[in-house]
């Protein structure tokens, strides 16, 4: 669970990618006597908050768990509202991130995704790819286990075609066969709403990331939340399997 910022020395520099379980948007609705649908355009309000103070902190990858593959089998009103409501609000935010030099991209199963919704996200994206500064990546029709069995196949494919030797795959190998390729691993992953679970968010690529979790819905989560969570993954002793004597 999250604590108090503290005043311990801070031992790691900032994040380059922070990775963020947005959950709570419908317990928040529910708390407020609202339907569930107001918590989750509040929780588009909350998004541009944190991708603007991302980007100010120096965050260099942003990747928002917006929308998993398991959420297909949620009502089928929420879902059109959802999907309605991400492609909507990014492109409205579009004109935003390109002026604050933001690039926007997405990992998921797109061959899921509805196509009108796709091209319209696709667009987005063509439109922010000459941005360098932060890279908003949102995870849409994704699930890290789906994400591993494509990266399996590939490099099945692959062997199977006697382009690679099976014996000789590694680490890098998977890697570079994940949605994520070209990305950092995420240093920092946040989850709100006070569930104790990844939901099958980045498996492979949390390996070694720290985690934190707070109780605060993802529509109150606030700019300082945010930064809150940085200072305390900054003061965090990263060993990576080595004793603190060694890291000494």
């Amino acid at each position: 669970m999250n604590s108090k910022s503290t005043d311990i020395s801070k031992t790691n520099p900032m994040p380059s990618h922070v990775a963020i379980i947005m959950d709570g948007n419908g317990r928040w609705a529910k708390a407020q006597n609202m339907d569930r649908s107001a918590g989750h355009v509040k929780g588009v309000e909350t998004v541009r908050l944190i991708t603007e103070e991302a980007s100010k902190l120096g965050v260099k990858y942003l990747t928002l768990y917006t929308f998993s593959t398991e959420n297909w089998n949620r009502p089928t009103e929420e879902v059109d509202l959802l999907m309605h409501l991400i492609v909507t609000a990014i492109e409205r935010e579009t004109p935003d991130l390109i002026k604050n030099n933001v690039r926007l991209t997405m990992i998921g199963d797109k061959e899921t995704i509805p196509s009108f919704s796709l091209e319209r996200l696709e667009q987005c994206m063509a439109d922010t790819s000459h941005c360098t500064g932060l890279t908003l990546c949102l995870a849409i029709s994704y699930s890290s286990r789906w994400e591993i069995t494509q990266a399996a196949r590939r490099l099945a494919a692959l062997a199977a075609a006697g382009q690679i030797n099976p014996e000789e795959i590694a680490d890098a190998d998977i890697a570079a066969s994940l949605e994520t390729v070209g990305m950092p691993d995420p240093e920092l992953i946040i989850r709100t709403g006070g569930d104790l679970r990844l939901s099958n968010f980045l498996l492979w690529q949390a390996a070694y990331s720290e985690i934190y979790v707070t109780d605060t819905y993802w529509p109150d989560f606030s700019a300082k939340d945010f930064e809150d969570a940085i200072n305390q993954y900054m003061t965090r002793e990263r060993r990576f399997g080595l004793t603190s004597e060694q890291l000494k």
